[in-house]
């Protein structure tokens, strides 16, 4: 039977365009991931979409005069727009605003409160003086009651990890503007994580091959679990679906309750469009089916915390006990994938700084695939990682351009100029099967790296196979070969030999490279689609759902979703043989090099700025 699994990518925010910070934590290594997994022939099933809910748009909402809706409108159109240009395969890109998301985290909300995992209380709850709305816990910073850093959140300490209130800080300031924020008292529903605490970290301690820094990470954070606030004093998210609290609007769920269950309902909603209604039962009711989630390091606890507490309180599974509801008992995640940050003159990127660096700006400039290769060469996978233009431009120059590029061109040119089609190889030599060995061999070292989601290990021995395959050649001169008819066979050899190391190279590239990938197809002599591109589609907000409370989303609300037909690329991990007799053409450039100055200047949207002035 085909395995399936799930890859959840996280939701990024719709108050602003996304910068290559963004995608280089959560969206170039999920698709690289996703395009493998589709390559060794699994059922994957990848989904996300924007986060609209939460103080922030309200924020940016005011900061634009416009409303919040019109804002998440304009922004989640932009953002699909930048994620498919990037070439990220989602199977499900949509909303946390359609109403079948509200529906799915009202159920949610209902299950765990009817299994008794969301319990009233009155706290302390943060609001700004000068506007009097509630500021969340994140928007909130302070010194830490425990370890006494500086820059502490309202929901956790990142220098200890520990689990923190906006009260607990010391010196509290809200990021929006600076006050000091008030707080008073008021009552909301908490989800109580110590009831689920023990079945949580039985269930922690069976992740093994997780990341280190996240498993232990994670494992911290149990050491002191309290009841979380999932209800927010906010007139702009999903209303609460209870009695005497729905009809409420100055009462919603707490946008990270709502963000993560879009996991589920962006799945729901595929099954929808695909025309298969509960086709997502084989990928959440399925215990054999596995789940993968990407994401930047920020964000680990509502991921190995939050999030299986929810699911586990929904199927029952806490000390309180409790019966299964609509859904079922759904998959908990199999792996955390998260990453750590990408900066920019060692700064964390950030759009209210000014150190940014906009996708749709990078995408216009150098196209997909640059930025692609430079995350996943040189990207934050295991450690903060600083970006800077003269890197990228000697990454993009002397690897891509000089070092794959020249490999397809060379070949390629030399055996359509003597040739005109793949040529028919006599008997190879020791130096032929030890670069053919190499590549069949890399092969399966570089799917061993990517099951492990060590992308950074697998590009390299792809690019290892590449430098090897540019000696081999420099070591056979065929272009010497060519001019003695006596070498003839010899020489398509030596071209048939490299031929079939630039298809291996290209299958190893696919998942980091899909776009030049299937330029190399073509120039290849091949037809078809080999790795295929994802698709915008508009759609309309039309799915039928129960809805509980006020100021619900309108039906018919027309958005834009990204979606592709995976299934119909031609792209298989595995060796794909050069056939004698395929026709070849002489090739186009296929990785345009950079002006060096360009590493010195920075372009004009994004210059360098001296370190001396940043």
């Amino acid at each position: 039977m085909t395995e399936s699994l799930v890859v959840n990518v996280a939701w990024p925010y719709a108050n602003g365009p996304r910068h290559i910070g963004h995608v280089a934590g959560f969206g170039v290594p999920s698709d690289v991931f996703a395009r493998f997994q589709r390559m060794r022939g699994r059922n994957v099933l990848m989904v996300s979409g924007t986060d609209e809910h939460g103080t922030p748009l309200l924020v940016q909402a005011d900061k634009e005069n416009v409303s919040v809706r019109e804002l998440a409108d304009r922004y989640n159109r932009q953002i699909v727009e930048d994620l498919a240009g990037l070439g990220l395969s989602y199977d499900m890109f949509t909303r946390t605003t359609t109403r079948n998301h509200y529906a799915v985290t009202q159920e949610l909300f209902k299950g765990l409160y009817d299994n008794g995992y969301m319990i009233k209380e009155t706290m302390q709850g943060a609001i700004s003086p000068s506007t009097g709305r509630t500021l969340p816990d994140r928007y909130i910073e302070g010194e830490c009651p425990i370890c006494h850093a500086d820059g502490a959140r309202g929901d956790q300490c990142d220098n200890c990890g520990n689990q923190l209130d906006p009260i607990d800080l010391i010196n509290p300031v809200s990021k929006i503007n600076g006050e000091t924020p008030e707080f008073v008292e008021t009552e909301h529903f908490l989800l109580d994580l110590p009831a689920l605490a023990d079945v949580l970290t039985e269930w922690l301690h069976t992740r093994e091959d997780w990341r280190p820094n996240t498993l232990k990470f994670s494992l911290n954070l149990i050491k002191d679990m309290r009841p979380r606030a999932m209800t927010r004093d906010i007139d702009w998210g999903i209303p609460i679906p209870i009695e005497g609290w729905a009809e409420n609007d100055a009462k919603k769920l707490y946008v990270w309750f709502d963000a993560v269950i879009g996991y589920l309902s962006s799945s729901i909603e595929w099954a929808y469009r695909s025309g298969n209604p509960d086709a997502w039962k084989d990928y959440w009711q399925n215990p054999e089916t596995r789940h993968y989630y990407f994401m930047g390091k920020d964000n680990i606890t509502f991921h190995s915390q939050i999030w299986p507490a929810e699911l586990l309180g929904y199927a029952g599974r806490g000390s309180k006990g409790g019966e299964l509801h609509k859904y079922g008992e759904l998959n908990l995640p199999t792996e955390i994938v998260s990453s750590e940050f990408l900066t920019m003159s060692g700064s964390k990127f950030s759009s209210s700084k000014g150190v940014v660096i906009y996708v749709k700006d990078f995408l216009k400039e150098f196209g997909p695939d640059a930025l692609r290769y430079f995350i996943a060469v040189a990207g934050p996978e295991n450690n903060d990682t600083d970006f800077t233009w003269d890197e990228f431009v000697r990454r993009i120059n002397n690897e891509l351009a000089n070092g794959w590029g020249n490999l397809v061109n060379r070949t390629v040119s030399m055996a359509n100029k003597n040739f005109g089609e793949v040529p028919v190889p006599a008997t190879l030599t020791e130096a032929d099967t030890k670069i053919l060995t190499l590549a069949e061999e890399t092969l399966a070292t570089a799917a061993e790296y990517l099951e492990a989601s060590k992308f950074k290990a697998a590009i390299t021995a792809a690019m290892h196979v590449v430098g090897e395959t540019n000696a081999y050649i420099a070591d056979q001169e065929p272009w010497k070969l060519a001019k003695d008819e006596t070498q003839r066979e010899r020489l398509a050899t030596v071209l048939w030999t490299a031929l079939q190391v630039v298809s291996d190279c290209n299958v190893m590239l696919t998942p980091f490279l899909p776009h030049t990938a299937q330029k190399v197809h073509e120039t290849l002599g091949r037809t078809g689609v080999w790795a295929a591109k994802p698709q915008i589609h508009e759609v309309q907000d039309d799915m039928p759902v129960d809805l509980t409370g006020t100021n619900l989303p309108e039906e018919g609300h027309s958005y834009p979703i990204i979606t592709g037909d995976y299934d119909a690329q031609q792209a298989t991990w595995a060796r794909v043989d050069v056939v004698p007799g395929t026709k070849l053409e002489k090739p186009k450039p296929l990785i345009a090099k950079l002006d060096p100055e360009l590493g010195v200047t920075g372009p004009e949207w994004a210059p360098v700025i001296p370190r001396d002035e940043a």
